[in-house]
């Protein structure tokens, strides 16, 4: 390989993570492998699961190379950097330049029983290297990079632990998991870290429950309990949501809600926020499955009619997302309240990269167009953007993370600094355009229709063209559309829908747009709506409701 023209000088940064940092890694004094503990077994040889060893043999490579006047050593250390960088981004891959095998499997129950009930599919959390998930009245965590169980701790009665999410609609990864169990008087809590020990179970207070409302586990290990608060409305006069037909009116009046989180381990409250009532249409204030906040079963409360004291959440490890009628809000993992005004519809907020939040608000304009907002990590307002502002779903720079906006009514998609400077702002074919990825001086978006388009990333200026369908031959409907993205910071990789529901794999180059490979004949995934793919420490995970595979 040629030396990188702009490295100068190696400077080397040699870092065992799984040991003694001032210790160079290699044979022990007792032969030419270090022994295994008793009982242990050691794992497969694995770039990803065997970090440190893996960069040793780096570095003597590279060291070689240099004496023989090689490039390698250059190389070999950027491309360390790559693979360890693509362990902490979201939807980084150590390799996907390659076709995908299964690596290992795991079959069992995933997620909460609750949570298919609540449509929520299935909620995992990634826990360090680790992917953890409720299974079989248990708490259980695999080892992403080996498929090995590293720990299960036991779960009483009415077990809730959190934050988890699905891949798509919330974060995953989270550095504590809390857990609930039991009921009534006997309710307590309990968390666990990734080495899989529990705290001593806290039982929480009763009055608690009377006075603040019903305990769910909350974000940066917090239970969270939230109620209507303030006097009662009046009656509803001309806002109704009948049992069959639309609802109609507006609820002019309503309760706000208090919010409160209290540490899990000693019970000492952390804060509190007030999330504002405001006016709402009816439609808003229909009674929903996902309402009330403590998921109770009553089929009545999820019935076509009016509940303007429901409210529902998702819990995230790093925000509250809150719907209910009179709001549509998002709470920081601090307690800052962000608001999202306007009619109710497909609104929500989301969390930066760089730190900060998004909250995308349909404004009540009759072009349905929406507005969003950018708050800082504390939640102040930083500035307002017409148009639907959204992130990569992956990129290889975070801290670099470029924001988009489309404008469907005037056809242009605009680019944005995390602190709401714009870039650029070009035409396009179609403004309603989802952001795919910003990998290296590329972005990427996607369209229903299975088009998808590199752009330059400083000046907007169209760099390549893909279109699904040239890889989907054998596919029930030629329609197809790109559903979930990830990238090992060269190449992309799409996971590609039909419309028949089928599922595959291709690779496209990130620079160029060109297919790296094709493998949506492979019948590599397995054909089930409810599964999803996501990344854990750089591992490409595929998980449905019955196990968990990692892809590699």
């Amino acid at each position: 390989m040629a030396r990188h023209p702009d490295d100068d000088a190696l400077v080397f940064d040699l870092v065992d993570d799984e040991g003694d940092p001032d210790a160079l890694p290699g044979p022990s004094a007792e032969g030419d492998e270090a022994p295994a503990e008793a009982g242990e077994d050691r794992p497969p040889e694995d770039p990803v699961a065997a970090p440190g060893r893996g960069r040793w043999a780096l570095l003597v490579a590279g060291v070689l190379a240099t004496v023989l006047g090689t490039g390698l050593a250059v190389d070999g250390l950027h491309d360390a950097a790559r693979v360890r960088e693509m362990r902490d981004v979201r939807g980084g891959v150590v390799d996907v330049s390659a076709p995908l095998d299964e690596v290992w499997a795991w079959a069992g129950e995933v997620g909460s029983r609750r949570a298919f009930v609540e449509g929520q599919g299935n909620q995992v959390a990634a826990l360090g290297p680790l992917l953890a998930f409720e299974s079989d009245g248990g708490l259980l965590a695999l080892r992403a990079s080996t498929g090995e169980e590293e720990w299960t701790v036991p779960l009483g009665p009415g077990p809730d632990c959190g934050p988890t999410g699905y891949l798509g609609w919330s974060d995953l990864e989270t550095k504590v998991l809390v857990c609930l169990q039991g009921s009534g008087d006997d309710r307590e809590v309990f968390t666990v870290g990734p080495g899989g020990t529990p705290t001593a179970p806290r039982t929480l207070d009763p009055e608690d429950g009377r006075r603040y409302g019903y305990a769910r586990p909350g974000p940066d290990g917090t239970v969270l309990r939230a109620r209507r608060t303030g006097p009662e409305p009046p009656d509803q006069d001309g806002a109704q949501c009948p049992d069959e037909g639309e609802c109609s009116g507006t609820v002019e009046a309503g309760r706000d809600l208090l919010v409160r989180a209290e540490d899990a381990v000693t019970g000492e409250v952390r804060w509190t926020a007030v999330v504002p009532f405001r006016a709402m249409a009816a439609e808003g204030c229909r009674a929903a499955p996902a309402l009330p906040w403590d998921r109770s079963d009553d089929i009545v409360r999820s019935g076509e009619r009016l509940d303007p004291e429901g409210f529902g959440a998702r819990i995230e490890a790093g925000l509250v997302q809150l719907w209910g009628c009179g709001f549509r809000a998002g709470v920081a993992a601090g307690g800052a309240v962000l608001g999202m005004d306007g009619v109710p519809g497909f609104a929500w907020v989301f969390g930066l990269d760089t730190g900060g939040y998004v909250a995308q608000t349909i404004a009540q304009r009759s072009d349905g167009t929406m507005d969003s907002t950018v708050y800082s990590p504390e939640g102040d307002v930083v500035t307002r953007i017409a148009g639907t502002l959204d992130r990569p779903r992956t990129t290889d720079e975070p801290r670099e993370a470029t924001l988009l906006a489309a404008d469907p009514f005037e056809g242009r998609l605009r680019s944005y600094t995390a602190d709401g400077t714009q870039r650029w702002d070009v035409p396009v074919p179609d403004a309603t355009a989802q952001f795919l990825a910003q990998v290296g001086e590329t972005v990427v978006t996607t369209t229903w229709a299975g088009d998808v388009r590199g752009m330059d990333l400083v000046t907007g200026a169209p760099r390549w063209s893909w279109r699904a369908q040239s890889g989907l031959n054998d596919w029930s409907y030629e329609s197809s559309y790109v559903s979930q993205a990830f990238t090992d910071g060269q190449s992309l990789l799409l996971l590609l829908r039909s419309g028949s529901g089928d599922q595959g794999l291709v690779s496209l180059d990130a620079a160029t747009g060109e297919l790296v490979w094709d493998g949506t004949s492979s019948h590599l995934l397995t054909q089930r709506p409810e599964t999803m793919l996501l990344t854990v420490d750089g591992n490409l995970l595929e998980v449905s409701p019955t196990g968990v595979r990692r892809l590699g």
